[in-house]
């Protein structure tokens, strides 16, 4: 295992990593950043298919990737040999950790199941990522982020009002996945201190996405409430959403009745907040197409810098809507942006890991590595038979 930072919580734990695209590689990513020695295992030739995902490129590599995979180690191994399976069966066998998101059945037919690896190391921490399931006839239908934001219902309320239905920016679901599974092995570590026993984790995009509808699943579970598409407006409370102003738009979050007082006032208003119509966060809710209508009017009145000036002096949450490069320009964008020197790209920039370690963000160890970087690195340190490997 190559030289770690023994200051950060993971470090001495080592993963294998058979995962690939997003949700997987976003939760090894997260160990790694933690300390942990992750090794990621490829196909040779082509790798994980984010590689591809371009424009743009840096060198061979997409974008895509290389925000998903720093803080690793790259191994290219041929599973689908006798050498390049058991050579991927050793790692696994010498890691604390096992990641993967293949179709069920496939890691049995490299001996790389958790019953297989487990036989052996009954403290393995096992993590499949699978798209909906185990079982069943959907077990083996392929998942696809904009699938399950079809299927778990978030398309049918994202969108405008009369619009069709709008998947959101980012596979935001993978993202969510991802998270759940780094929680579950993290719980499982922990566990294993005390008994000295693994676990084999199992978190379905399909099931975190229905975790992450939240309150939009409670409207329809406990209130029977179907919801629609809202555009930019919330829901639950009023008003909470995009205002046109007379050069751009910008967001309102007046989340309590005291808040929505101060708007008003703002506004030159003050009689809104007294009308029983508005004077409660349900009266709104319940008059939510007359009273914005009120206020957008209004808005449309002056700058969104000027209203935003007098709502953060008056205490209202508010914020303009920001472009990406906007967002890098601030301070507090500026501040998670990581560089690190990379030999064969050179300089790259990267968005941190967001969790401060005794007050500092992690540092990125290691630059996204090219497809099979440390085959040879990693076969020497891991005990077996080095020669049994398929390197590209």
């Amino acid at each position: 295992m190559p030289e770690q930072p023994q200051d950060l919580p993971l470090a001495g734990i080592r993963v294998a990593d058979f995962s690939r695209v997003l949700a997987g590689p976003l939760a090894t990513m997260l160990l790694a950043d933690l300390g942990a020695d992750v090794i990621k295992i490829e196909r040779p030739g082509s790798g994980d298919d984010t590689r591809s995902w371009g424009p743009p490129f840096v060198g061979e590599d997409a974008a895509y990737f290389l925000s998903l995979n720093r803080n690793k180690r790259s191994v290219a191994l041929d599973l689908q040999t006798p050498e390049g399976a058991a050579a991927a069966r050793r790692i696994a066998l010498a890691s604390d950790v096992v990641i993967e998101n293949f179709r069920p059945g496939l890691m049995a037919r490299f001996g790389l199941d958790h019953a297989s690896l487990a036989a052996e190391r009954p403290d393995l921490v096992y993590c499949s990522l699978v798209a909906f399931g185990e079982e069943g006839e959907a077990a083996s239908r392929p998942g696809y982020d904009i699938i399950v934001q079809a299927l778990s219902g978030l398309m049918s309320f994202t969108g405008q009002p009369g619009g069709e239905p709008t998947k959101v920016g980012v596979a935001l679901l993978d993202v969510i996945c991802g998270l759940y599974a780094a929680s579950g092995i993290l719980a499982a570590l922990v566990e294993r201190r005390t008994t000295g026993r693994g676990r084999r984790i199992v978190v379905s995009l399909y099931e975190a996405s229905l975790a992450a509808m939240v309150n939009q699943a409670a409207n329809y579970l406990l209130g029977g409430i179907v919801p629609g598409p809202l555009g930019n407006q919330h829901p639950n409370i009023v008003p909470y959403q995009l205002f046109q102003a007379a050069d751009r738009p910008f967001i309102l979050a007046a989340g309590n009745d005291r808040l929505f007082e101060r708007t008003c006032e703002v506004l030159g208003m003050p009689e809104l907040a007294r009308d029983e119509r508005f004077a409660t966060n349900e009266a709104r809710v319940r008059n939510r197409e007359e009273l914005i209508g009120a206020l957008s009017e209004a808005f449309r009145r002056r700058p969104a810098a000027e209203w935003l000036s007098a709502l953060e002096r008056a205490g209202v949450p508010c914020a303009p809507v920001l472009r990406m490069d906007e967002v890098f320009a601030t301070p507090e964008g500026s501040r998670m942006v990581q560089e690190v020197r990379d030999p064969a790209r050179g300089l790259l920039r990267l968005v941190a890991d967001p969790i401060r370690v005794d007050g500092s963000l992690v540092p990125v160890r290691l630059p996204p590595p090219r497809l099979g970087e440390h085959t040879e690195e990693v076969l020497r340190e891991i005990p077996g038979d080095s020669a049994t490997a398929s390197t590209p």
